[in-house]
């Protein structure tokens, strides 16, 4: 039995039966399959043996010991791999039957697979192999803590501020990292130029260094394997991870590739002072705070150029096919609404600490993460404004403008809010409505919102009125050419 470590492709004539020792018994002994990385799915090759015939290839890695691991090849029919592709995950617990023993050119073979201690690599044929897979009830204990045990020395990662200070000195490299998950993407898919399907899934990953940090995810395996991480509780030690320079992105940024050996929840003591991280950070809620400042900073107001006006933006939303993919641009206009004088729990809310969720206001609790002791939760206060946008064209209405956001725009912290007279919160609404200002703004298509579109306020301030009239003329000189 057998821990399945990751899936690659392989196809070898050398067909020299070793006889070792440490493999027999290692043949003959329950191991665990757990594959890593790179289950691309399988792979068509032509033989020489009989033209115009197609065999498909089908790799993974095993392992029974701390110590031990070894990489196993198969090749033959489609009907054959694709089933055997199918019938383990990374995790499961399998027993192979009769494999060949083969020598493995390691210069050759690991420059796409997984390093192993082992000279050897196992062959798996149709007619005379065997894997099964265990039920839970056969499954040893001891095998499953492998699952937990990184095939790198666990001291022998680079941390991701590391990654992102040294930044193009590392584009290309192969390295492993040690980090806790901030986030899992949907899987997203496409159609190449060649008209083959394919896929990608982008996980955040954050440290005590570095709190957001990209890692890319292309085939099958890994992005199921990403899909059952649960975001700030997980940590992954991810081992032969390829680094590079994004250069649209201007980040630094990984890539899981074949030689990828993902292991999750590593019991390391590493890992422990990540895991003591985590939680230190969600308590006390500094995770959040450097959240919100990693976002304020992961929009760079200079990149945003497009301008739109509000009838722009309605045909944009309908031209859109349901897609939710966010819109950022800018409009001249106005605030027409803003109700910061009538009644303060309309543009105030009390938020968690930990997740920055708008709690009951009746129970004053948060029902997104209940899970976490309320003696280390807490609340705080922070802008929460409806307002509406007008320019020449037409009015966006319910506009999002809160927390940081919300007291740039105001020039006032919610504290200072609080403490103003009647009479102050009024004069300060004027000062803003109905003034030209240059509104950045993030629009997502949402059929239950009341316009169709959901939009976030970035910054608003006042705009210069040269900078706006020259806008406002290429817009209408636009409308004349229509």
């Amino acid at each position: 039995m057998f821990v399945v470590r990751s899936i690659r492709l392989q196809c070898s004539v050398n067909r020299c039966k070793i006889q070792c020792v440490l493999l027999i018994k290692l043949l003959n002994c329950p191991m665990l399959i757990d594959c890593y990385g790179s289950s691309a799915g399988t792979r068509k090759l032509w033989t020489m043996a009989d033209i115009g015939s197609e065999r498909y290839t089908f790799s993974f890695t095993i392992r029974d010991s701390p110590t031990y691991f070894i990489n196993v090849n198969s090749w033959g029919r489609e009907e054959y791999i694709r089933s055997l592709s199918e019938s383990f995950r990374v995790g499961d617990c399998v027993t192979i039957e009769n494999p060949l023993v083969q020598s493995k050119d390691g210069e050759k073979e690991e420059k796409f697979n997984p390093i192993t201690p082992s000279c050897y690599k196992l062959l798996i044929s149709e007619n005379h192999s065997v894997v099964k897979t265990s039920s839970c009830y056969e499954m040893d204990t001891k095998l499953l803590s492998l699952l937990h045990l990184p095939v790198k020395d666990p001291q022998d990662y680079y941390s991701l501020g590391d990654i992102t200070a040294n930044g193009q000195s590392l584009d290309g490299r192969i390295l492993n990292v040690l980090a806790a998950v901030m986030s899992v993407g949907e899987p997203k898919y496409f159609i190449t130029s060649d008209k083959r399907k394919g896929q990608r899934c982008e996980v955040k990953l954050y440290d005590e260094t570095e709190m957001s940090f990209p890692i890319i995810c292309w085939d099958n395996e890994s992005i199921q394997l990403a899909q059952s991480w649960i975001p700030r509780e997980t940590v992954i030690f991810a081992s032969d991870v390829r680094v590079n320079f994004d250069k649209f992105r201007n980040c630094m940024t990984a890539t899981v590739i074949s030689k990828t050996i993902i292991t999750t929840n590593p019991e390391t003591a590493e890992a422990n002072v990540l895991f003591s991280f985590i939680r230190e950070s969600a308590q006390t809620g500094a995770l959040h705070d450097k959240m919100e400042e990693q976002s304020k900073e992961s929009i760079n107001l200079e990149t945003i150029v497009d301008v739109y006006t509000v009838k722009q933006l309605k045909e944009k939303a309908l031209q859109s096919d349901g897609k939710p993919e966010p819109v950022f641009g800018i409009i001249y206009g106005y605030i027409s609404m803003l109700d910061i004088d009538d009644n303060v729990s309309k543009v105030i809310r009390n938020r968690c600490s930990v997740c920055r969720f708008v709690v009951n206001e009746m129970s004053n609790t948060c029902t997104f993460c209940g899970d976490i002791s309320s003696d280390s939760k807490s609340t705080f206060v922070s802008f929460d404004i409806l307002v509406d946008l007008t320019d020449h064209t037409g009015t966006l209405y319910s506009c999002y403008l809160s927390d940081c956001v919300a007291e740039e725009t105001l020039g006032c912290t919610v504290q200072e809010f609080l403490t103003l007279a009647e009479d102050k919160k009024t004069a300060l609404k004027w000062q803003l409505l109905l003034e030209r200002s240059k509104i950045y703004f993030k629009i997502t298509l949402s059929p239950n919102w009341r316009s169709g579109l959901k939009a976030n306020i970035l910054s608003c301030k006042l705009a210069n009125p040269i900078e706006a009239s020259q806008s406002l003329l290429g817009k209408k000189l636009q409308h004349v050419a229509w």
